[in-house]
This record gives structure tokens, C-alpha cells and sequence, in this order.
């Protein structure tokens, strides 16, 4: 097809003939420049083999295609999910909200993550079970600390195991400070620490005497000042519409929280300025624009929660990464984690720092997305793209994206720059195993060394290895007739 008539592939010529033609175009990019140059109106399909083009799982996935029992169980999950209305009730000691906790006889710390022991540990984490360690008083210095870890006199769980989540290492030691977020209609609960703010955190791995101060005036000062405005307020605060808003207002309420941390300071400011020690408490607050991540994150849990314990539901309720893996949990497969060596974050660096500091994907934070926030409302927050390392244009498409891979949208929360569409929530195993196109997390990034902290943010994405375990772990009841599927994805 060298040879050419007026400039147009003779071959090509022969085939199109004089009528306008319209081409789809399904494969390789490539193919869809000869018809375009012949002057063909061609769409190119985004389209790829289902399952990755494995045999034995993309008959699963054809199994699950709208299977009666699947589809009823997805639906029954995502109502739950949408129903749930999260309320910050109280704020109280974790040994309180978690009976775990209030065991004198053990050292039970939770962490973020899949189940993880000591010496698998990496070190952000390390560095968040030392701190826990001498906030407690079990140890007197990180060499204690480390030799009681070492010598098994310290126990660990995931946060999520507890209905509970933390950012990043995800530390909750027994007098750490808690919100609880509450489903009034249910009597659900569900758990976080409070946030340290920005800079030097032990939720990145810092240690020092600067960190440990921090912790103990939030657990002397701010903690009690807070549960004093709530009880003075007389009521909790509605954190779904603050999320709401704040979606209007420029946040995703993952890894941008300015709007949403300042809609929360306006609802207790005046409660909050009645109590002791109330103009550092507002200090603190007015300039921790990261207050609210934590209040987004239990609220998600809560939802997903809910959402979970559906048999056959394909939908995700949980995604958490502890620095060495990446897990889900699925409705349908009771407290199984599908897991898979976490990634590296792609994003930007503070000066003096660079991927090869790094460490991989860590944190419970990724539940907001699991709830529709952070990077599947990603398009709601044009601000953070050039934070994470993206373009408003990559943000609009991986919104879109990720609409893709969801059983739904959510009624309250909007994203503005999609016409105000709801964002995608509920992700669902089949859809990403059908489209590959794996679920995206806006996320900080933690040096790989135990006791530096923070040394940048950007974005991530889950690995399909852990979608894949999980869709073949899925069991439905047999139908009369094998199914038959086809799955081509066609970019809304």
C-alpha cells in the first residue's frame, strides 16, 4: 500500500470508495491511522482482553456477568452503602472505642494495611510502632522499643480489623485519641485517630521529641477540647454534607481537605472557644488544612462497612496498603484479603528527595476512594494536580475512568467539572478485571527509612494481581445455561 492516488493508500482508496465511511476500530492504535489518513471517520474503541486475555479467568468473569445472584447482591450492597448518613459523634480514648485496646494483659497496636508482623514491617511503619511504644510508657527510648518488638511483647492487628482506619502507618496505640463516626439509623460506628497536621508526623514514619509533643498535647489538649464543643453543640456534625460542599469547593477529601478542614473548623469554632486552651486549639486547627482526611476516612469506613458481608456482591470494601502490600476485601468474600507487593507512588518531591527514597504505597487512606472521594473524585479538584504531578486534563479522564469500574454514583456527592455528575462509587471486582483499568489513589509519599517522615505526594494505582485473586475466589450459584459475554469498553 505504498503506491498512492492523490495522496491517499491506493488499497485504501479501493476500500473506501466515494460514500463517507465510518470505522470502529478495535486493537492496536496503530490501525486506525491508515483509514483516518484515506479520510475515514474512525473511532477507536478502548478495548482490551477481558481478564487480561487469561483463558481460565475470563470464563470466570463471563460467569459473573450478569449473573441474577450477582447482580442482586451488588445492588443490596451499594444501597447499603449510599445509606449509610455518618455523623462525628465523640471523640474518646482508643482503648474506650476499641475493646481490643483495653487489655491490660497484651500491647495490642493497630496498623494500616493486610495483616503485617514485625519484621516484615517497613520503615514508616517501624517507626510508627516505636513511637506508639514510648507514648505508652512501655518503653523509654527507640532502642526499648525496638527490643520489646523484637522480642514478641508487642501484638498487631490491621485498624480495619477493628473497624477502624489510620493514614499512612496507621498507628492506634490504647491512649490515642479517637473520632467516632456514627450511622444514626443503624448504630454503626467506626474509628479514626485525630491528625497531626503537616510536617514532622509519626503517621510518616518522623520520630523525635518534636513528634512525641505533638501526640501528647493532642491527647491532653486537643482531644478534650474537642469532645467538650461537641457536647456543648449539643448534637454531632453531618460529615456527609460538609463532604458535599466541600466537593464544590475544590476538594477530593483525600489528599485535599482545605475546604472541607475549614467547613468542619466553622461548624465547632464557636463551642470550641469556650473550652480551655481554646486559642491554640484553633491555631492548630485553622492551619492543619489535612484535619479533615481523617473524619473523610472514618466516614468511609463506616459506609463500606455497611456495604459489606453481601454473598456473591462483587463490590470492594476495602483498600489498604501497609508499605509492603496492597489488600482488598470483597462483600461477598467475608474477611478474606486479596493481596499484592504495593507500588511506587508517581508523583513529586520535596528538594533534596527523589523515588529512590521512597517507599511503596502505604496507608488505610485509600477507603475514601473505595467511597467515591479522592482520586475517583479526582476531577472535582483541579488544585491538587499540580501537587500530585498530573494535568486538569488527566483529572477529568480518570474520573471518568474510574466511573468505569463503579456500580454507581453517589446522590450527595458532585463533581462540578463533569456536569455535576455524582462521583463513581462502588468498585466492582468484575468491572476491573473486564476494562483493566485498576482503581487510582491520591496519597502522600513516606521516606523509605524509618524516622524522616514525608518527602512528597502524588498518585498510584491498586494492582490487578490483587483483583484477579479475588475474582477467583468468587463462588455463585450454577444457572441452567453457560453464559455467554462479550465485554468491549467504550469510554463514556
Amino acid at each position: 500500500m505504498t503506491a498512492s492516488i492523490g495522496g491517499t493508500p491506493r488499497g485504501t482508496t479501493a476500500l473506501l470508495g466515494a460514500a463517507p465511511v465510518r470505522i470502529a476500530a478495535v486493537g492496536v492504535p496503530d490501525f486506525a491511522e491508515v483509514p483516518r489518513s484515506a479520510g475515514a471517520d474512525v473511532t477507536a474503541l478502548d478495548w482490551r482482553p477481558p481478564a487480561s486475555g487469561e483463558p481460565e479467568l475470563a470464563w470466570r468473569l463471563a460467569e459473573l456477568t450478569g449473573h441474577p445472584a450477582v447482580e442482586a447482591a451488588n445492588q443490596e450492597a451499594v444501597a447499603r452503602l449510599l445509606a449509610v448518613r455518618p455523623v462525628w459523634t465523640r471523640v474518646l480514648p482508643a482503648r474506650e472505642a476499641i475493646p481490643a485496646l483495653d487489655d491490660s494483659g497484651r500491647r495490642l497496636l493497630l496498623h494500616a494495611g493486610p495483616p503485617l508482623a514485625w519484621p516484615d514491617m517497613c520503615g514508616p511503619m517501624r517507626a510508627g510502632v516505636i513511637g506508639a511504644a514510648l507514648l505508652e510508657g512501655w518503653a523509654d527510648s527507640a532502642e526499648a522499643a525496638e527490643r520489646l518488638a523484637d522480642g514478641g511483647a508487642l501484638e498487631f492487628a490491621p485498624c480495619h480489623h477493628h473497624e477502624a482506619v489510620g493514614p499512612m502507618g496507621g498507628i492506634i496505640s490504647p491512649s490515642m485519641p479517637l473520632i467516632e463516626v456514627e450511622d444514626r439509623a443503624t448504630g454503626r460506628r467506626a474509628y479514626s485517630n485525630l491528625n497531626e497536621g503537616a510536617g514532622r508526623c509519626l503517621r510518616y514514619g518522623a520520630l523525635g521529641e518534636d513528634v512525641m509533643e505533638r501526640l501528647r498535647w493532642m491527647g491532653s489538649v486537643l482531644a478534650p477540647a474537642l469532645s467538650a464543643a461537641l457536647h456543648a453543640r449539643g448534637e454531632g456534625v453531618d460529615l456527609r454534607a460538609i463532604t458535599a460542599q466541600a466537593l464544590q469547593m475544590g476538594d477530593e477529601c483525600h489528599s485535599r481537605n482545605t475546604a472541607a478542614s475549614a467547613l468542619l473548623l466553622r461548624e465547632l469554632a464557636a463551642d470550641l472557644s469556650g473550652t480551655a486552651h481554646a486559642r491554640e486549639v484553633l491555631r492548630f486547627l485553622s492551619d492543619n488544612h489535612y484535619w479533615f482526611l481523617n473524619f473523610s476516612m472514618a466516614a468511609a469506613k463506616l459506609a463500606t462497612s455497611a456495604a459489606h458481608g453481601v454473598p456473591h456482591s462483587t463490590l470492594v470494601t476495602a483498600f489498604a496498603r501497609n508499605g509492603v502490600e496492597v489488600g482488598i476485601r470483597v462483600s461477598g468474600l467475608g474477611d478474606a484479603w486479596f493481596t499484592a507487593p504495593a507500588t511506587q507512588v508517581r508523583g513529586l518531591y520535596f528538594a533534596g528527595y527523589g523515588p529512590e527514597d521512597a517507599n511503596p504505597d502505604i496507608g488505610d487512606s485509600a477507603i475514601t476512594e473505595t467511597y467515591g472521594l479522592g482520586g475517583f473524585s479526582l476531577a472535582a479538584a483541579p488544585a491538587i494536580t499540580g501537587f500530585v504531578g498530573g494535568t486538569v486534563e488527566e483529572a477529568l479522564r480518570t474520573s471518568r475512568e474510574m466511573a468505569r469500574i463503579s456500580l454507581a454514583r453517589h446522590e450527595a456527592y458532585r463533581l462540578p467539572a463533569l456536569g455535576g455528575v455524582g462521583a463513581p462509587v462502588g468498585i466492582d471486582v468484575r468491572a476491573v478485571l473486564d476494562t483493566g483499568i485498576v482503581p487510582v489513589v491520591t496519597t502522600g509519599i513516606s521516606h523509605r527509612e524509618p524516622g524522616i517522615g514525608q518527602i512528597g505526594a502524588g498518585l498510584t494505582h491498586a494492582p490487578l494481581e490483587c483483583f484477579a485473586k479475588a475474582l477467583e475466589a468468587i463462588r455463585v450459584p450454577a444457572l441452567d445455561a453457560a453464559p455467554v459475554a462479550v465485554a468491549v469498553a467504550v469510554s463514556p
